[in-house]
């Protein structure tokens, strides 16, 4: 095992450095931003060329994966994003960062447990696709999903919200055949209260369920947070059953969904425990160290939960539901900072018989200070809490939602506003159906015809009944009707 092992690190690493040769060798010459931009024409023209003739699907990633690094080394030289038809200016002055460019992503942190960067529009999302080598969800798959699922895409695809995927096209190329899915998605319950940034996944989760009429396990990962926070067994229970409550609210279907605690479920679970301790086996210290960035010492206490949060992504980890079933594809809609996970996941599903489950990841929703941070359950003022009344609504919008726009009224109306930093307009993005409404919005805060008072009144507007109705639907969800969703038992469907 052990021969294997260091074998498959070495191949590894020999087609890594294989890999790397060939993108300095592609990017070779592009000493302008002319010659650059013509190179991105180029790879551009290779794509589209490639997917007319049906290539194989790692050629086609792989050029695709090129094109995106040619288009952020075109952003770091030029200062704009690459668009075609757009040739850059004559004049354009060519950004000297030195050694930083190679090192940009250190600007970015972003893992399970960090998102921070320095830039005020957030997490350079194109750079983290390159780094983590997912792919960019583009047109042609938004027009696959909205083909087969019948309903006109959401919101969080037509905007972006959800950008990247693993395997999707493989996922709805079985569906065309027939061959259904199941989702899977999560939640560590580390306080009772839940905020906006929170049901993101969820609502995307369940117009999933809702167009695809699929099942879905949703995984409550109180252990972890009984053994990484100061809190006791009792309190990782409550807040499991509490956050239950706000994720029925989200309006599931309990005919087709599945609620575990890890707590409660694994020890009940022996196909659960099995998977577990295959995935244990399968992954060494050195790639957990590698893939997640730990120390030797947080090795010690965190290398099972790569394995528990795993475990879901296979179906007979869930006898009740799939009667044993191990072949069953899996879908998991997350945030990409949880994508380290299912890299590893992904790995490990081959060697142990299971098929890889496929990704969507989205980008992160924002604090109330600004994008260089996700939301934090920890600081009551960097988050909108689905416990909030409209007071503290209203407040928390004016007081801590961070401006795009100018210090006064006369410099706002005459230079207008950023929306790309304003986080009222990024929550806007987020929540406003109306791609309309939305881009008015954005041409008149930019403009300078709507102030940024008047831009927080449209969020305030918005957020308010949202959560209102919100909380009026949690009110509605009763104990029994969480021992309902909680209870292993089968679903509603057909395979």
């Amino acid at each position: 095992m052990c021969i294997y092992i260091v074998f498959n690190l070495v191949l590894l690493l020999l087609v890594s450095v294989k890999k790397m040769t060939d993108c300095q060798a592609d990017g070779e010459g592009a000493n302008s931003p002319m010659e650059l931009y013509e190179k991105l024409n180029a790879q551009g023209e290779k794509v589209r060329s490639l997917k007319t003739a049906k290539a194989e699907k790692a050629e086609i990633d792989a050029a695709v994966q090129l094109l995106l690094k040619l288009k952020v080394d075109y952003k770091q030289m030029t200062g704009n994003d690459y668009k075609a038809g757009c040739p850059p200016s004559e004049n354009v002055v060519m950004s000297d960062n030195g050694p930083a460019a190679d090192g940009a992503d250190d600007e970015d942190t972003v893992d399970p447990w960090n998102v921070a960067t320095s830039n005020a529009k957030g997490v350079d999302y194109d750079k983290l696709i390159v780094r983590f080598g997912s792919s960019k969800i583009d047109q042609e798959l938004v027009d696959r999903i909205e083909k087969f699922s019948g309903q006109r895409p959401h919101r969080f695809l037509r905007r972006g919200i959800f950008f990247s995927h693993r395997d999707m096209h493989q996922v709805l190329d079985a569906y065309e055949k027939s061959k259904s899915f199941y989702l899977y998605t999560g939640r560590g319950p580390s306080s009772e209260a839940m905020h906006v940034g929170h049901l993101i996944p969820f609502i995307f989760t369940k117009w999933l369920q809702d167009v695809f009429d699929i099942p879905l396990v949703i995984q409550l990962t109180d252990d972890e947070k009984y053994l990484w926070k100061d809190l006791t067994l009792e309190e990782c229970r409550r807040f499991a059953v509490e956050n239950a409550k706000d994720i029925i609210a989200c309006g599931f279907d309990v005919n087709k969904t599945f609620i575990f605690s890890d707590l409660d479920y694994m020890g009940a679970s022996p196909e659960f425990y099995r998977n577990v301790v295959k995935i244990q086996k399968h992954v060494t210290f050195n790639q957990v160290k590698g893939i997640f960035g730990f120390t030797d010492s947080d090795c010690i206490g965190k290398i099972s939960f790569p394995a528990i949060q795993a475990a879901p992504s296979f179906s007979n980890s869930f006898p009740q539901i799939f009667g044993g079933k191990k072949d069953i594809q899996c879908l998991i809609p997350c945030a990409i900072d949880q994508d380290p996970y299912f890299r590893m996941t992904r790995d490990v599903a081959p060697r142990i018989g299971y098929p890889k489950p496929a990704l969507l990841h989205s980008t992160f929703f924002p604090a109330l200070q600004g994008a260089q941070t996700k939301m934090s359950a920890s600081d009551a003022n960097s988050s909108i809490f689905l416990t909030d009344t409209p007071k503290q609504i209203k407040n928390k919008v004016n007081k801590h939602a961070f401006s795009g726009g100018k210090d006064t009224v006369e410099e706002h109306r005459k230079y207008g506003g950023n929306a790309d930093v304003d986080v009222s307009f990024m929550y806007l993005t987020f929540f406003l159906e109306d791609d309309e409404q939305l881009e008015k919005i954005k041409q008149d805060y930019t403009s300078g015809a709507l102030l940024t008072g008047e831009l927080k009144k449209i969020l305030i507007e918005t957020l308010q009944p949202m959560i209102a109705q919100h909380q009026e639907r949690r009110k509605q969800v009763t104990d029994e009707m969480v021992q309902q969703f909680m209870t292993p038992r089968p679903l509603n469907f057909n395979f």
